[in-house]
C-alpha cells in the first residue's frame, strides 16, 4: 500500500471540488476559465475566449460561453491534449 501523503498539492490528475478560475494559452489563443454558479446541485463555468494580437496589449475577445462542469473539464482536458498550456491572467 503506497501513501498519497507528501505528494505536491498540483500532483493530483482529479479536477479541483471547489472553484478556480483557469487560463489555457497555444501562444497565439486563450481561454478564460471562470466559475459562475457553484451549489452542490449546479456547478457552470464561463468560458471566454481571446485571440492575441502582436500590435495590442490586450488579447481580442472573440466569444464567451456558460458550459456545465463537466463540459468545462472536458474541453480543458481536450485542450491540453493539444498542447495549450496553462497561462497567467491574460485580462
Amino acid at each position: 500500500m503506497t501513501s498519497t501523503r507528501g505528494k505536491a498539492a498540483g500532483a493530483s490528475k482529479r479536477p479541483p471540488l471547489s472553484p478556480k478560475e483557469g487560463w489555457l494559452s497555444d501562444g497565439r489563443r486563450v481561454l478564460h476559465f471562470r466559475p459562475t454558479l457553484w451549489d452542490r446541485w449546479t456547478q457552470r463555468l464561463e468560458v471566454t475566449s481571446g485571440e492575441l494580437l502582436p500590435d495590442q496589449p490586450v488579447p481580442l475577445l472573440k466569444n464567451r460561453k456558460e458550459l456545465t462542469r463537466e463540459q468545462a473539464i472536458t474541453l480543458w482536458s481536450q485542450k491540453r491534449q493539444e498542447g495549450w498550456k496553462p497561462c497567467g491572467p491574460q485580462w
